[in-house]
């Protein structure tokens, strides 16, 4: 037997931060940035909390150190909230993720309500049971998972994003394409996740361009907004795969940034997992005719499977010259001679990452080398 269900209820639409008013909560710990406060993004959840006492916690970086954590778990404690709220990207969401399940753990607390209001369409970490905090000292990321990381509430609103730059657009997009394609083959996908992460894919193929290219494009903005919460409710409850396992480990280890990380080694996943090298193969794996489905959705697809395959990769390849992304670590700045002597432990790393697990094809050391092989 298999179950969905979904935990989080979801507010979305132009005036989506509007539900914040109904709150019955009287403490509320928020969770965000430095760069919410000083562009005073944040006045607009606070202006939702009239007559409710509230403190800001601003100490968040990207790649949330587990040091930061400590330091909110320490004010959380003393502030005792009933409610806490993050505002922001997936580093504020995932260091608020944190904060709130150790403060639980530690402190005697009542059950706060956890609701995450994202400023950035690419983690989907406003409706998954995953967080990911950065260990600086070991250069190691470690991916949290707990049910009771789920936010009760995800706020959607297309306001909140319409300000984004470029770059991050084209990152953050790039990495709900890959969560939508990784869950969409995962080995636990079922007819409902497929439902989501097909969606997802498709919208990211059909909107991430114009988003990247004009921030007034509402629409855009908007769709790409959507397209990252059903990637996420996608594959909450399916996982990843090996794009995501070895991204965490170059993350850790060099810094680039997840998004453009994953969109580096997609291509080279997507033919990994396909298995197309044969022109007129007996029989097609379920992984290929899957990227072959997205291809023909988005209407891209092939004379057969193989042809529809090749086409969704050119056409992610064309996506990041649109956006003039990297599409190699060589053209991220990273050196040859370091990232060979580091690959051992990217590898070891990526097999020893929870989202593995759920790869459609078995992965060996020897493949991983050969996917880094390929991307730089």
């Amino acid at each position: 037997m298999e179950e969905f269900k979904i935990q989080t209820a979801v507010c979305f639409g132009a005036d989506a931060l509007n539900c914040l008013k109904s709150l019955t909560a009287t403490r509320i710990f928020i969770v965000t940035d430095p760069f919410m406060v000083e562009s005073k993004m944040v006045d607009r959840i606070t202006e939702q909390l009239k007559e409710k006492e509230y403190r800001i916690f601003s100490n968040v970086v990207p790649d949330p150190p587990l040091e930061l954590v400590v330091e909110g778990v320490k004010e959380v404690m003393a502030y005792k909230p009933d409610t806490l709220i993050a505002l922001g990207g997936g580093s504020a969401i995932d260091e608020a993720k944190a904060i709130m399940h150790f403060s639980k753990q530690i402190g005697d607390l009542p059950d706060m309500e956890f609701i995450a209001v994202p400023t950035t369409s690419g983690t989907g970490s406003e409706v998954t049971s995953f967080a990911v905090i950065t260990d600086k000292g070991k250069g190691v990321k470690y991916p949290l998972v707990d049910k009771s990381l789920l936010p009760d509430i995800a706020v959607l609103d297309p306001g909140l994003v319409k300000s984004l730059p470029p770059s991050i657009v084209a990152d953050t997009g790039m990495d709900v394409l890959t969560h939508a394609l990784e869950a969409y083959v995962s080995t636990k996908a079922n007819a409902f996740t497929d439902a989501l992460a097909e969606k997802a894919a498709v919208t990211v193929l059909k909107y991430l361009v114009k988003s990247y290219e004009s921030p007034v494009d509402m629409e855009a903005r908007e769709q790409m907004h959507y397209a990252s919460c059903m990637a996420g409710l996608a594959f909450d409850m399916t996982s990843l795969g090996v794009n995501h396992a070895i991204a965490h480990n170059i993350g850790g280890k060099f810094g680039v940034a997840h998004g453009r990380t994953n969109a580096i080694l997609l291509p080279y996943v997507i033919a990994y997992n396909a298995q197309i090298q044969d022109y007129n193969p007996k029989e097609y794996k379920t992984a290929a005719k899957k990227y072959a489905a997205i291809a023909s959705l988005y209407g891209v697809g092939g004379v057969n499977v193989r042809s529809a395959v090749k086409n969704l990769i050119h056409q992610i390849q064309k996506m990041q010259k649109l956006m003039k992304m990297p599409v190699s670590f060589k053209e991220c700045g990273l050196k040859p001679d370091e990232f060979h002597k580091a690959e051992d432990q990217i590898a070891d790393g990526a097999l020893a990452d929870g989202c593995i697990a759920t790869n459609p094809r078995v992965v060996t050391k020897k493949d991983i080398l050969d996917i880094l092989k390929q991307a730089l």
